[in-house]
């Protein structure tokens, strides 16, 4: 997948695309991929990196949803239960089972989460990750030795899904293209193309080489998440606005807190909302808030309130006390909650993840909400709306079974390059024709040199900041070992694209600005 490639594609276009999708997130590539499994001729366009926003900043589950069990939402855990099933069928290199314990403290609640959980095994069925069950004080401190011991009576373990978001953002870019769909990163559409007031394509602008496109398409989706009634204003500037947009922010702290497989599941924090304390590349994810914001952005930061909650829980929960000092990066994801009528005056945490779909008087297809675990089905669906709208023959959806680029029955073969799936056979082979390539870029990041490279050479990388924060995660897993590997990223990937000095020393400067903010002094 090579943006060279992508580029090709478009200007030899000489029809119109059945489908031009806006937004590189989980929903809009999910609608690619749909699409072009389909025989459908889709581009899909996004306007920084894949996944970039709130698709590579989520909690790294893949779920049910067991916030949405207690709130009553039945249909729509069902469903995510059958995805979350489906995606570690198709993606097992990136989806993966975790075990998690939900601590006891009060004489009640044992029985209480335990008999909820079991409803969640029954949701699953067949496509269980593993049976829920209470229990002992022993049991529980043998799970999680590092919890904190005083007045604990026991808890109740149970299976859901964890996955590495940006990862999968890029597979699924590279499926869709051996599919025979187009994704292009860094084409922003700045306004939508219209012929007797029915919209008919876009109009975008390719951020690196400042070229304008017009590109015609039998539909337009708008998939852009966060900014999806940024589109909806391109179509109509008087569109009411779909989304009650909410932050939620996580901070990273070293594995030593919580040694052992199992995460921590705490279902009512002070907020209200469930928190998390899960093991994810040798380090500790501790999430998340919920705090409505007015303005999206793509780099949302953290508030003080945010992160002093976080660290407060967290020294609540774990033993070993930690503190600002201890945490190693912070970042803060932007949900796109749909906010319905009927929500007006409800607390963001109550408000269900479930998508909409909406088509406007000019044609514009919308898809809004969702979350990662579902993506597949907001696919299906939206492009079974959009293919209806477009008079295409309808042709059945294939994704359910479709394997997603990497994909292999025993990546765990491959060690710390599990995650790259299949692709781990050709990034060793690569590191035999140049041994160099096997170093480590830094010695706190599990990243190695070859990544890099496969990366700008295979997974259509343009920026240090794409390699470190979403390629190899390096910017979540410790903020200021990533700025320090910053400069040799720019290196490796100046030779391999022919990059200048000059280039070098932007791209460094570009990516430092970025990442401290996800340091905690600086956030």
């Amino acid at each position: 997948m090579t943006r060279r490639d992508g580029l090709r594609a478009l200007q030899a276009r000489d029809e119109p695309w059945d489908f031009v999708i806006v937004g590189g997130g989980a929903t809009g590539l999910g609608c690619a991929l749909e699409a072009a499994a389909r025989g459908y001729a889709p581009i899909l366009l996004e306007m920084h990196d894949f996944a970039k926003a709130t698709s590579s900043r989520s909690t790294k589950l893949v779920h049910g949803g067991v916030r949405y069990l207690e709130q009553g939402h039945i249909p729509l855990v069902f469903e995510a239960l059958k995805e979350r099933g489906r995606l570690r069928q198709n993606a097992p290199h990136l989806v993966h089972s975790r075990p998690f314990v939900v601590p006891g403290y009060k004489w009640w609640e044992r029985s209480y989460y335990g008999m909820g959980l079991k409803v969640y095994d029954l949701l699953a069925g067949r496509k269980n990750f593993g049976r829920s069950k209470r229990l002992s004080r022993e049991e529980t401190l043998a799970r999680l030795p590092t919890i904190e011991r005083d007045g604990l009576r026991g808890g109740v373990i149970y299976y859901d899904g964890q996955f590495d978001d940006a990862r999968l953002a890029v597979n699924m870019a590279q499926t869709t293209v051996e599919q025979g769909g187009v994704a292009l990163n860094y084409m922003e559409v700045t306004d939508l193309r219209k012929t007797n007031g029915g919209v008919d394509g876009v109009v975008a602008h390719d951020r690196e080489t400042g070229a304008r496109h017009e590109i015609e398409g039998r539909t337009v989706i708008n998939a852009a998440g966060v900014f999806t009634d940024t589109v909806r204003a391109m179509d109509d500037a008087a569109a009411p606005a779909t989304l009650r947009p909410s932050q939620g922010t996580h901070i990273v702290l070293d594995r030593s807190f919580l040694p052992g497989e199992s995460a921590i599941m705490v279902p009512e924090t002070d907020d209200g909302r469930v928190l998390f304390a899960i093991p994810w590349n040798e380090r500790i994810i501790v999430g998340t808030t919920e705090a409505p914001v007015d303005e999206v952005t793509l780099e949302p930061e953290p508030t003080d309130g945010e992160l002093d909650f976080l660290i407060e829980h967290a020294r609540r929960y774990l033993v070993g006390d930690p503190g600002p000092e201890d945490v190693l990066s912070v970042f803060a994801g932007i949900r796109p909650l749909v906010a319905p009528s009927q929500s007006n005056g409800q607390a963001t945490a109550s408000i269900s993840r479930s998508h909409e779909l909406h088509v406007s008087e000019s044609g514009l297809v919308t898809i809004s909400g969702g979350k990662w675990t579902t993506y597949r089905k907001m696919a299906e669906d939206t492009i079974d709306r959009a293919a209806k709208h477009a008079g295409l023959k309808p042709r059945p959806s294939v994704t359910k079974h479709l394997n997603i680029h990497g994909w292999h029955e025993h990546p765990e073969r491959f060690g710390d390059l599990s995650r790259y799936g299949s692709d781990a056979i050709a990034l060793r082979r690569l590191m035999k024709e140049r041994p160099a390539l096997r170093a480590p870029l830094h010695d706190r990041l599990p990243i190695r040199e070859v990544q890099v490279v496969w990366a700008a050479r295979h997974e259509m990388a343009q920026s240090v900041e794409d390699v470190l924060a979403r390629r190899t995660r390096g910017l979540l897993l410790d903020a200021q070992a990533s700025i320090d590997a910053a400069p040799r990223v720019a290196a490796l990937m100046a030779e391999e694209r022919g990059h200048d000095q000059q280039w070098q020393c932007d791209q460094v400067e570009a990516f430092r600005e970025t990442a401290e903010a996800y340091l905690l002094d600086s956030a």
